[in-house]
């Protein structure tokens, strides 16, 4: 038996066996993600179906050389154009082989893909020139990506900490601003001899973990950026006492932070410096964060509370899942000892943002985001995906080789094609699984 799995494995990978069994009920349907799910031999149809390289144009990335975005959609639109459109667009035409027919099936995709990219982009715009924004059409839009001068506007609607009508907007978030303002007033700038002891340690342990915060990011060492990270998370924690600050909270702050900064800022992130900005536009960049921070864990509070049952709860499911999409690997960690709470509780304790090199997080947060309410349970399907990816590696490890793999999964080349192929593949399980629940049960 374990032969002809070898066999099957030669032959082709788990993922694209899946997708045969599941082409007659998918034929020919392109995921958020924009993977194809059956093999053709004739043309795509470029107005439906783009290439995974090319969706980057929709999400700048903050890092600024690995933008792949045209800048042309954005001219069409009259709006920010990207400065960084023409060296990325010189490297594409010098990755291109020298053979005219070889490029020519490059350019193909890409004009394509820039039509797709544009109506999308306009669809973006339609959106949010509204009156009162759809939200529903917005996540939609948002799943596969946001362009990242949209972003910040964007986030705040996805999260309900901007209203959808545009006339209550500036007056709501002025008001919230000012309501942060009061709270740093209040619980922030007094003397220790007013906090209660557990409060004192609270803070001291912020101020820890703030410097650790994303130590590869240079930004993130810049003492102005980790007082603002250690104000926010100091008074969201006062304000939730029932979980108070929690290691791993001091990450999901760390894409907002970047996201309401790029209103303010040029360049890549290696550039910016937040003490070049006047204080109130920090303290705006703060209050966004902090409201934004508290919206997206007001649906996922219990995952900090005492012993962490929200993440438990998925670190459980996660397993089960598994368990239906590919049991042999599930078979070889149990034989092996190796317990899903092991790796995974990290995974779900910070949203991934340890596992992927930090200018993919944006983009992996437009789908968080997107998925609302609905994201505690989507985790479970992007972990599974994400775990996944290495099944074929997995199988041939030991409990040691496991652990530390695991710990060290190899994604600091990931570009946004190995990203996307991830959330494709959840996409996919949960359209299958998700409306089935007795097919995770234990």
């Amino acid at each position: 038996m374990r032969s002809d799995r070898e066999e099957d494995r030669t032959v082709d990978s788990r993922f694209n066996q899946t997708l045969r069994n599941v082409q007659g009920l998918l034929k020919g349907r392109s995921f958020p993600g924009k993977v194809l799910i059956t093999r053709r031999s004739d043309p795509l149809d470029n107005s439906t179906v783009r290439s995974p390289d090319n969706h980057g144009s929709l999400r700048d990335s903050e890092t600024g050389p690995s933008q792949q975005a045209d800048g042309s959609f954005e001219d069409e639109l009259k709006s920010r154009s990207n400065p960084n459109a023409s060296s990325s667009a010189n490297q594409t035409k010098s990755s291109t082989s020298n053979s005219e027919h070889t490029s020519n099936e490059v350019q193909k995709p890409s004009i394509g893909s820039r039509a797709t990219d544009s109506a999308r982009l306009m669809k973006f715009t339609k959106e949010l020139s509204a009156t009162t924004v759809i939200l529903e059409k917005l996540r939609e839009l948002a799943w596969n990506g946001v362009p990242s001068y949209l972003r910040p506007n964007i986030w705040r609607l996805l999260l309900g900490y901007a209203p959808p009508n545009s006339d209550r907007r500036e007056g709501v978030l002025r008001r919230k601003r000012v309501d942060y303002l009061d709270c740093v007033a209040q619980y922030y700038d007094i003397p220790d001899i007013e906090r209660t002891d557990e409060e004192i340690n609270m803070l001291r342990q912020i101020a820890v973990d703030c410097p650790r915060t994303v130590p590869d990011v240079s930004f993130f060492q810049q003492a102005q950026v980790q007082k603002s990270l250690e104000r926010i998370l100091y008074i969201w924690a006062i304000r939730h006492p029932a979980s108070g600050y929690v290691q791993g909270i001091n990450d999901l702050a760390t894409p907002f932070l970047v996201v309401f900064l790029s209103e303010h800022a040029e360049g890549s992130i290696g550039n910016w410096m937040m003490s070049d900005l006047p204080s109130e536009k920090i303290t705006d960049i703060e209050a966004d964060c902090y409201w934004c921070l508290s919206k997206l864990l007001d649906g996922m509070q219990d995952h900090y509370t005492f012993a962490q049952p929200g993440i438990q709860r998925l670190v459980f499911k996660l397993k089960e899942l598994v368990r239906r999409i590919d049991e042999p690997v599930l078979t070889h960690m149990e034989e092996q000892g190796l317990e899903f709470l092991q790796f995974s509780f990290r995974w779900f304790n910070c949203l991934l943002i340890r596992e992927i090199p930090f200018h993919l997080v944006t983009r992996l947060w437009d789908t968080y985001l997107a998925e609302g309410d609905a994201l505690p349970d989507f985790l479970v399907y992007i972990a599974a995906s994400f775990l996944l990816t290495w099944s074929d590696k997995l199988l041939k490890l030991d409990f040691q080789e496991m652990v530390m793999f695991l710990q060290h999964l190899p994604t600091h080349n990931w570009s946004h094609s190995e990203l996307e192929m991830v959330l494709s593949r959840a996409y996919m399980w949960h359209a299958m699984f998700n409306s089935s629940p007795s097919h995770l049960a234990s």
